[in-house]
């Protein structure tokens, strides 16, 4: 099993931290990147991503990206092979994706997916 975060995505993560710390929202604690599945939307599954300072170590996968600690559940992992995440900051598009190649089909909007 093997998923990605691009570079462009690790530093917005570590943006969003240091924001977080500056404004008083998030101790100075560990910080990890939770990527998950779970069920829902109008194709079955959505993709989350969260900031979590919890991890358990029975069900919990961590790995680490650009100085970004990532975890992940081991059962979403069955869904999360080769997926990568990036980040996008342009003209049309502004906000974290996560491309996965086992998603069979999307819904409409792309906010969810089929396996």
């Amino acid at each position: 099993m093997s998923i990605t975060v691009t570079e462009k995505a690790a530093n917005e993560v570590k943006r969003i931290i240091a924001e977080q710390r500056e404004s008083g929202n998030l101790a100075e604690e560990a910080v990890y990147l939770r990527m998950r599945v779970v069920g829902g939307g109008c194709s079955g599954f959505q993709h989350k991503l969260d900031l979590d300072l919890n991890v358990n170590p029975k069900l919990d996968e961590v790995y680490e990206f650009h100085g970004i600690p990532v975890v992940v559940d081991k059962r979403s992992l069955m869904y999360l092979d080769n997926a990568q995440v990036d980040f996008h900051d342009d003209l049309n598009r502004r906000g974290f994706s996560i491309s996965n190649p086992n998603a069979k089909s999307t819904c409409g909007c792309g906010s969810s997916f089929s396996m």
